[in-house]
């Protein structure tokens, strides 16, 4: 078996719960008699590992020979997808339907015609009832293949209605098909890019989306799918060109949605998440404090929700989003010092997770974590977070957390007065940003401030401040220079050093006038 498929064996055996375990084990042990079967064995001293030990095994499994060992591993992990397959079906209606499909493909090759067209329309039935439009076309050209070869007569323009529901269906997909791919291109595009930078991305990310993107005539016609997926893609159109109140709009109609049709909650959980995920986004970058509390309890509260299903992928998504809000809730409302009391349970979420999240995903955190300690007045615990990203060798992944920690970093060492550093980090910080083509003017304007703050004396810093604070409000409202503002809270913090004041202090007082206008509206 090859190294990576052997990784793959671990992990899936270190990703089995204790029922899981004891399930397959009842699987294997079934009809056997006597002594359990080798690949058992095979399980049962990879389990005990901590990390795979091919030699550990041979030593401890006498009657496993070395050449046997490849073909033990492939039969182990085919077995383990079986058991797991078997306890998944009450859970998952779409493994519920498939299996329903092999019984009337088995009834078939019996030549039993007629039971399998009554196995297929109870198939047929809860692909409509959970919108598996794959499933149920399937079900018809299995359906088209009875009638077309044998007499049923089972019902009188019966290939006049499986031609309908075949194309209309096939339309269906087609169109979800699209939507899904743009919305694909989006997400990925926003990954390695982020937000529009100038003009020329916003020209080039709008003739993208309108090139590629033709809205329904009535978008109520469409299935739930396709509102789903014309959904995601306007709200990653609108989050790479910092159109935000657009970005919750569409994020709070992805959730609707789901809301609105309750039993796709349970059935897709994980999009269902999604979209709460990308709500709080956007609550939280336009500032709609109450709503962003609300909906995070709710999500929070969702595990009391005994109708989800929270199987390994869901709890995964729900901790991931469940943590990265409850960090934002702190940013939003300037509680740093109650936030960073979070970073120890954080840290063990990832670090037990790691096989689970991408790589994408810890950046955020390690730069969110980052900018909790940087708030609370903690620069050393900052860099060290903003070390891992800078040290992070695909440059090309989150190009805008790669610049920014390299700022925040900057303004770390600025705090703990490390001037001998900052000469030597502004040059590496320009070039990198120079070279990532990402220098935009509030970068620009910072790096030349920390550049002449070796020059400065003591009694003309808090000048040099208020100067860097006139010049950054006037970007504050640039279209392009946006972003900036989103990953440091830069006017913030020259407030903080103007007033000779906390940071954290700051943040908070604007978050409850901008509380208090938001009740009073």
């Amino acid at each position: 078996m090859p190294k990576q498929q052997t990784e793959h064996l671990f992990q899936l055996i270190k990703s089995l719960s204790k029922s899981e375990k004891r399930n397959f084990r009842l699987y294997v042990t079934r009809f056997k008699n006597g002594e359990d079967p080798k690949f058992l064995q095979l399980f049962d001293l990879i389990d005990k590992q901590a990390g795979y030990n091919e030699q550990e095994i041979l030593k401890k499994a006498k009657d496993i020979k070395p050449q046997q060992l490849s073909n033990l591993k492939s039969h182990l992990y085919k077995q383990l997808l079986k058991s797991l397959r078997l306890q998944h079906i009450p859970f998952d209606p779409e493994i519920s339907i498939r299996e329903t499909i092999d019984y009337a493909k088995v009834l078939y090759n019996k030549s039993l015609y007629t039971q399998t067209l009554k196995t297929l329309e109870k198939a047929k039935l809860n692909a409509r009832q959970y919108q598996k439009k794959n499933l149920e076309l399937e079900i018809i050209e299995f359906e088209k293949l009875i009638e077309l070869q044998y007499i049923t007569r089972s019902m009188e323009n019966r290939a006049e209605e499986l031609t309908q529901e075949s194309n209309a269906i096939g339309q269906n997909i087609e169109n979800a098909r699209k939507y899904s791919n743009l919305a694909l291109k989006l997400y990925s595009l926003y990954l390695k890019v982020g937000s529009v930078r100038n003009k020329k991305d916003m020209l080039m990310v709008s003739q993208f989306f309108t090139s590629q993107f033709q809205p329904p005539e009535n978008i109520q016609n469409c299935t739930f799918y396709e509102k789903l997926y014309i959904y995601q893609s306007y709200v990653w159109y609108n989050q790479i060109i910092q159109d935000f109140l657009m970005c919750f709009k569409y994020a709070q109609k992805w959730v609707d949605l789901f809301r609105d049709n309750n039993e796709m909650i349970y059935n897709q959980t994980d999009l269902y998440l999604k979209g709460i995920n990308n709500l709080l986004v956007s609550l939280q970058t336009v500032r709609k404090h109450n709503k962003f509390k609300t909906e995070l309890d709710k999500l929070i509260n969702l595990t009391n929700d005994k109708e989800i299903t929270w199987n390994d992928n869901n709890t995964m998504l729900y901790n991931l989003f469940k943590y990265t809000h409850s960090i934002n809730y702190h940013f939003l409302e300037g509680t740093f010092s109650e936030g960073v009391k979070l970073i120890p349970e954080i840290v063990e979420f990832i670090d037990n997770h790691s096989w689970h999240l991408d790589n994408h995903r810890i950046l955020v955190f390690y730069y969110k974590i980052a900018s909790l300690y940087f708030g609370n007045g903690e620069y050393k615990n900052a860099i060290r977070y903003l070390n891992y990203i800078i040290n992070y060798k695909d440059t090309s992944l989150r190009e805008d957390i790669q610049c920014f920690s390299r700022i925040l970093n900057l303004l770390s060492h600025f705090e703990l007065g490390n001037d001998e550093l900052i000469e030597y980090q502004v040059k590496s910080t320009y070039r990198f940003l120079y070279q990532m083509d990402n220098l935009q003017q509030v970068q620009k304007e910072i790096l030349t401030f920390l550049r002449k703050l070796s020059h400065l004396e003591p009694n003309e810093l808090k000048n040099a401040f208020k100067h860097l604070h006139g010049k950054l409000l006037s970007l504050q409202d640039n279209p392009f220079e946006k972003r900036a503002f989103l990953y440091l809270d830069l006017i913030s913090w020259l407030e903080s050093k103007i007033q000779n004041r906390p940071v954290q202090e700051v943040i908070r007082e604007k978050a409850i006038k901008e509380q208090g206008a938001s009740n009073r509206s």
